[in-house]
């Protein structure tokens, strides 16, 4: 009997946002804390304030933060005694203001998957550096596995002319007018992957000119 990976529609999938406390591997153990608290009493209540500032704190540096789920899939791994299903989220995370990243995540549930895929991509993101028009500095290329990648700057009003996961990822950088030209396979990991290795690949004009020990208007000369 053969098993296939089936691909979820990403219209179906629930956000990162939408993820409940307890599921987020917050504690909901209160009972003891209570009691303790209530034996303490005014200390308790000094330090709760602290604590409500640390959340406020805590929500307003996620919601700098937006998740886009690029795609789900059911896979499945052979184990002794059978296969044992799970699903596999690509999750593109971004601030748009020049920070990126791209993470992978694997669980049982899709709600896990995603939660997973979101962690992995804020520790693997990419400073990108942005011009005044909201473009990139510079054409660049990026390559993973059998994906290629071209990136390369618009003028003012064009837009983000790319597709697939090549635009989340450019959306979510901040990037406003650019053109991207997928030139090999069309795997959503790969070519969200390849994105990123060109966008870290990128360089100002003035680190250009510091790194080759040469003035900035030469460079434009």
């Amino acid at each position: 009997m053969t098993e296939t990976n089936d691909q979820i529609q990403s219209s179906d999938i629930p956000a990162a946002s939408d993820v409940p406390a307890a599921a987020e591997g917050q504690s909901t153990r209160g009972g003891g804390g209570n009691r303790g608290g209530e034996g303490k009493g005014g200390g308790d209540r000094r330090g709760g304030g602290g604590r409500g500032r640390d959340n406020r704190r805590g929500q307003e540096r996620d919601s700098e933060w937006q998740e886009r789920v690029v795609q789900i899939r059911r896979v499945s791994k052979t184990v002794k005694g059978g296969k044992k299903m799970s699903f596999r989220a690509i999750v593109v995370v971004g601030n748009e203001r020049g920070q990126v990243g791209v993470g992978v995540g694997k669980a049982g549930d899709v709600i896990g998957a995603v939660r997973k895929g979101v962690a992995d991509g804020k520790k693997h993101l990419v400073k990108v550096p942005l011009t005044r028009h909201s473009s990139i500095p510079t054409l660049s290329n990026g390559r993973d596995g059998a994906a290629s990648v071209l990136i390369r700057p618009a003028a003012p009003g064009t837009g983000v002319i790319a597709g697939g996961s090549i635009r989340t990822v450019l959306e979510l950088a901040g990037i406003k007018n650019v053109l991207a030209k997928r030139l090999g396979s069309k795997t959503p990991l790969n070519n969200a992957r390849a994105a990123m290795e060109a966008l870290q690949g990128l360089r100002t004009h003035k680190e250009t000119a510091k790194e080759r020990g040469i003035s900035l208007e030469q460079i434009y000369s």
